[in-house]
């Protein structure tokens, strides 16, 4: 007797031996029991996940004698194993439409269908197999026989592609009862394949069913295919040496051991894995597939581990918790899309040599620079001052204020006596014009100006940074801001206007002790400005000092980088190096 295919010899004979698609199986059970079966369906679905074998139940079940009150067929009497062989047979007939696709095939299958079943209680079932391959012309043909079809008659369109059909098709969609088959789970073909061996009295690894369920990619056919490619080579046992050598599949120690070059940063050592890699025989094609597996696997461990636990063999699974934990999840991210970028731009379909974008991948994982925490940096610099610094340090400027007149606007967390205390203090004619409290008072005002995004805006607050210059005279306070991005912010009145304010808020002090003024001297060349610019606060115009030398390279840099602004002023950084 010839082979018989283990997807052939152990295809599901009932509704309920059929994995993962439930939803219909259940439906086309329960509508047989009730006497509700529609007279079209339409199967959606991957290739090998049951589309046709669901069809042949369901005539099955029409036909069957010895039918269970719940719908089941019995699967093993003669109109039953007719039906499950695909062998031919009077009410029930298989079409390949991908052969019988023209109007005159359509138009033959419509003259067959008028006829009446065999028996008074049969069904007749047309299934028709790569619906989608039919032509409009042949489609319109069955337009008004699945409009008004002849008495126990169905059709069961099963496809691949139903978009085909909306396209060519589209009325035949409102006349079908559609259902959409899902892939099947690694899991459930595992257990499947696991199944299947107990009955031929085959031992099996689980970690080589694992390999054989991924690779079959929801597909039970394309599992059970795989697994009898296997079983040619040995069929005493399936093992991973086997699976391996048969499948071309890369061992999971493989990708442990490139891990480990990615996280000790072994550049060089890229090109003798890849070589490695080709001298096994492996295809670099699966070897990326799987690649981008295990990054998904070793991300989901570093977000939670127990939710990858199913994924992999007891041996294996304190390594890969191992490798997760030296990476961060920012870190696996990145790498994941690398990967997924290398399939999504088509760059790896379109070439028949691979090696050189594999390695590209790998060196570019090694190099890649390392996520660090921004609170990680924050610290490394130093750490950030607390809020409550410039309130603080407001008290010299709030004691050096004057009896001037108008209409002051104080700090929400200044007291009234903070306030009368400022009003009572020296005169202006006897106030300093610098000392080291006032320099530091004068920062901190400055600084909480430039956070206040509520009145002096997120624009303005970068721009002042670079130009802005506060000092304190013997009128009062005194913001000179150079010619540039700031100075034409402040044409505007109300632009203006909302500076003085913040300024009279943070410092303590009345509006009108409170001067804005431009410097214009970088453009009429005055005050030995050699360069044309005007120096950062603190500075004399036009002195070139290692603070301006860091200003203009961060002006550089955010014209470079936009989004670097709103980084810089969020975040209060500036440049160090």
């Amino acid at each position: 007797m010839s082979y018989l295919a283990l997807a052939r010899k152990y295809r599901p004979r009932r509704f309920g031996e059929v994995s993962t698609q439930e939803h219909v199986s259940q439906t086309l059970r329960h509508a047989v029991a009730g006497g509700r079966v529609g007279h079209a369906y339409l199967f959606c679905g991957p290739r090998g996940v049951g589309k046709t074998t669901l069809a042949r139940v369901l005539a099955m079940s029409l036909n069957c004698p010895d039918r269970t009150p719940e719908g089941e067929p019995c699967g093993v009497c003669r109109d039953c194993s007719h039906i499950w062989a695909g062998h031919t047979s009077l009410d029930v007939v298989e079409i390949d439409a991908a052969s019988n696709r023209g109007v005159d095939d359509a138009r033959e299958l419509r003259e067959r269908a008028m006829y009446a079943p065999s028996e008074e209680d049969r069904y007749k079932v047309y299934i028709l197999d790569e619906a989608h391959m039919l032509t409009r012309e042949a489609w319109n043909a069955l337009l008004k026989i699945l409009e008004e079809p002849p008495p126990r008659v169905i059709f069961v369109f099963a496809t691949t592609e139903p978009r085909k059909i909306r396209q060519s098709a589209s009325p035949i969609l409102s006349r079908c009862q559609r259902f959409d088959f899902r892939r099947i789970g690694a899991t459930d073909i595992m257990k499947r394949l696991d199944e299947v061996l107990g009955a031929e009295g085959i031992d099996a690894d689980p970690e080589a069913l694992r390999a054989i369920a991924r690779k079959a990619n929801g597909g039970m056919r394309d599992g059970l295919s795989l697994l009898d490619q296997v079983l040619a080579l040995s069929d005493e046992s399936v093992s991973m040496d086997s699976v391996v050598r048969v499948l071309g599949v890369v061992d999971e120690q493989r990708y442990l051991d490139l891990f480990d070059i990615v996280i000790e940063r072994r550049h060089g050592a890229v090109f003798e894995f890849v070589e490695e890699l080709i001298d096994e025989g492996h295809d670099l094609v699966e070897f990326y597939y799987g690649l981008a597996e295990k990054l998904r696997l070793l991300l989901r461990m570093s977000l939670d581990a127990s939710s990858a636990a199913g994924d992999l063999n007891e041996d294996l699974r304190d390594d890969f918790a191992g490798r997760a934990a030296a990476f961060a999840p920012g870190d696996l991210v990145r790498m994941l899309a690398m990967a997924s970028s290398l399939e999504a731009d088509g760059s790896l379909r379109r070439t028949g040599r691979p090696r050189v974008l594999i390695e590209m991948l790998l060196l570019r994982m090694s190099y890649l620079d390392r996520t660090v925490e921004l609170q990680e940096i924050i610290q490394a610099l130093g750490g950030t001052p607390p809020r409550e610094a410039a309130p603080a340090a407001r008290a010299p400027l709030q004691a050096a204020g004057s009896d001037a007149p108008g209409n002051r606007i104080a700090s929400p967390d200044a007291s009234a006596g903070a306030r009368s205390g400022a009003r009572a203090s020296t005169s202006s004619t006897d106030r300093p014009v610098a000392s080291a409290d006032t320099t530091e008072a004068l920062d901190a005002v400055w600084n909480a100006v430039l956070r206040d995004r509520e009145r002096v805006g997120l624009e303005l607050s970068f721009h002042l940074r670079g130009s802005g210059r506060l000092t304190e005279t013997d009128r009062g306070l005194s913001l000179v801001v150079a010619a540039g991005p700031a100075s034409e912010h402040l044409r505007d009145a109300a632009a203006r206007r909302a500076l003085l304010e913040a300024l009279a808020l943070h410092s303590g002090r009345e509006s009108a002790e409170i001067s804005i003024e431009i410097d214009e001297g970088d453009r009429s060349g005055g005050d030995g400005a050699a360069d044309g610019k005007a120096g950062p606060p603190g500075s004399p115009a036009g002195r070139v000092t290692r603070d301006s030398v860091r200003e203009s390279r961060l002006n550089e840099l955010v014209k470079r980088a936009p989004q670097l602004e709103r980084a810089v002023v969020e975040l209060d950084l500036e440049l160090v190096d």
